[in-house]
């Protein structure tokens, strides 16, 4: 593809680009036109290697000819826009880093809680979490540690968020989910066999390292925001309720943090 050098914002495909802040984002969780941004080579390289559908890429004028050639070879023909540093921020609203691409690629179509089920044996169920980047760490800590898939309310902050995207180096793209209410999501889980686990600071309670949660088959924690924990609701749904034992005065762990031991702790 033959690089275009941007002299106007008015370019249609340069729409994908306009202002990327987070604050300009929020509006556009669920975006209309079923676009996600992907940042970063090792992301756009992921989603490229994922078979999402690439639309157009944006790319600092000093990749072109060195590290971000083979992505502009796997991209296609699709157009690719280039300007100075200043005009680049200037169109999407933050500063670039030195290894600086993006890539709006096609949103996959999304997949039902059944279908992110099949063949699963461990599952996480994210309530209300609003902040993209504890999603992304959670999305990436899950693929890391080899859970199967992971299961959100309608509440919860879009996967496909940039930022979320970026914090989780691109294992949405690979990592089976879906939304669900949480009591939709329970009744699914256990007809599946599944045994629920609602991270909560209450008692009754069992420390995650209890012999009685190493014998389970199959598993799902569920996971609230740091604020307000889980809903009352979901915690009385569970079959159990348990903690990450803390020391020195501390109750809690960052959400992304807790659900990484969680998932260390339970892994088969």
């Amino acid at each position: 593809m033959t690089p275009i050098e941007i002299t106007s914002f008015d370019e249609p495909g340069l729409s994908y680009f306009h202002g990327l802040t987070d604050a300009q984002l929020r509006s556009r969780q669920h975006p209309e036109d079923a676009v996600l941004i992907a940042e970063g080579p090792k992301v756009v390289g992921t989603a490229l290697d994922c078979g999402l559908e690439p639309l157009a890429m944006l790319m600092r004028r000093k990749m072109i000819g060195g590290t971000g050639r083979d992505l502009i070879a796997r991209a296609g023909d699709i157009p690719l826009y280039t300007g100075d540093d200043e005009t680049l921020a200037a169109l999407t609203g933050f500063r670039l880093q030195r290894a600086w691409v993006l890539c709006a690629f096609r949103r996959p179509p999304e997949r039902s809680p059944e279908e992110c089920l099949k063949g699963a044996r461990r599952i996480a169920y994210l309530e209300g979490l609003n902040e993209p980047s504890n999603v992304g760490a959670i999305f990436r800590a899950a693929a890391a540690l080899s859970w199967d898939a992971l299961l959100l309310s309608p509440d919860c902050a879009d996967p496909f968020h940039r930022r979320a995207v970026r914090v989780c180096m691109g294992a949405v793209f690979s990592l089976p989910w879906a939304r669900a209410e949480s009591a939709d999501a329970v009744r699914l889980l256990k007809a599946e066999g599944f045994t629920t686990l609602g991270m909560a600071l209450q008692e009754p309670c069992r420390d995650l390292g209890d012999p009685i949660l190493k014998g389970i088959d199959k598993t799902a924690v569920f996971l609230g925001t740091e604020d307000t924990g889980l809903t009352a609701d979901t915690v009385a749904r569970m079959d159990h309720v348990v903690r990450i034992p803390m020391a020195r005065g501390i109750d809690s762990l960052n959400v992304a943090t807790a659900a990484a031991v969680a998932f260390w702790e339970l892994r088969k």
